[in-house]
């Protein structure tokens, strides 16, 4: 009887000794949990990111203790942005690299969890906005930027791996617009326009929170305006409410656009959204839609997309 009680009290021992050990295991675990740069560095496809990191001097930062949630864009990301190499990397002034790349943390921890359905503006930690958006096809980021991989946890924060760099705004709408030679027949247009009893231009460069649909100069040409000159002489009354049917109140992403929404111009008129066959937008006075070729280019005050055509209220 006496060795059956020491055989039991010998195994309650053991079994409080290996459920001591599990339970200091879990904590080392915890405790040696990466941080958001040590999980940079450790990831084959974020090479080129701890590139840009280190270039940047921002390891020491994604290395300290915090809550911050980091977009990393992939190699391929970089490759896309320009950037596909160590070289084209340090070609990039510091600062300006390190503004990127601040353009990409959150200093609050955001899990895929906790980002609200819907569209969210975020501050950055380079004090710009980004706007996340959540929907049933997954998370987006300004649009048409997509988390691929999302909930890596880190000792400081999470990591959402994403497919395209993001590039903060430093330009407004109208600024953006002069500097794509693509588009000198809208900036010609704007600058008619503003002769008139409403200045186009300033409410493009100052007015918050917009969404442009921006003809090219061929859709101008196909319009009618076959020439700068022609759209120097042009009706600016005729001019100021076809670029404002061109005009939303609101960000609106690629990744907000569904089927047979019909938004409100500041002109007071609507436009169609089509989604099959790639996103298009129509204008009541148009007998097709126009495709939109070019999305989400970021200005300070909203966002741009490139068309085809001219929409006709």
């Amino acid at each position: 009887m006496k060795n059956y009680l020491k055989l039991i009290l010998g195994l309650f021992a053991l079994s409080i000794f290996i459920f001591s050990c599990d339970d200091n295991d879990d904590d080392t675990m915890m405790q040696s949990e990466k941080s958001i740069a040590a999980l940079v560095t450790d990831t084959p496809n974020l090479s080129l990111l701890k590139t840009a990191v280190v270039r940047a001097g921002l390891v020491e930062t994604l290395s300290a203790s915090g809550t911050f949630t980091v977009f990393a864009p992939t190699n391929e990301a970089f490759a896309a942005a320009g950037l596909g190499t160590e070289a084209a990397i340090n070609a990039v002034p510091v600062e300006t690299l390190k503004n990127i790349l601040l353009y990409h943390v959150l200093s609050q921890k955001y899990p895929a969890a906790n980002i609200p359905s819907g569209t969210t503006e975020l501050t950055t930690a380079s004090n710009s906005k980004v706007y996340v958006t959540k929907k049933s096809t997954g998370v987006y980021v300004n649009g048409s930027t997509m988390v691929t991989t999302a909930d890596i946890n880190a000792s400081n924060g999470v990591v959402h791996i994403i497919n395209k760099v993001l590039m903060p705004p430093s330009q407004n709408i109208v600024e953006l617009a002069q500097g794509n030679p693509n588009l000198t027949y809208l900036v010609a247009a704007v600058t008619r326009a503003s002769q008139g009893s409403t200045n186009v231009g300033a409410v493009l460069s100052t007015t918050n929170g917009l969404t442009v649909f921006a003809p090219t100069n061929q859709a101008f040409i196909d319009a009618g305006f076959t020439t700068i000159a022609s759209i120097q002489n042009a009706d600016i009354n005729l001019l100021t409410s076809i670029l404002t049917y061109h005009v939303l109140a609101a960000r609106v992403f690629s990744s907000d656009l569904t089927e047979g929404v019909m938004p409100t111009t500041v002109n007071g008129g609507k436009v169609t959204i089509t989604l099959s066959g790639g996103a298009k937008v129509k204008g009541n006075g148009n007998t097709t839609a126009s495709n939109i070729t070019a999305v989400d280019i970021m200005a300070t005050n909203g966002v741009v997309h490139v068309i085809d055509k001219v929409l006709l209220p």
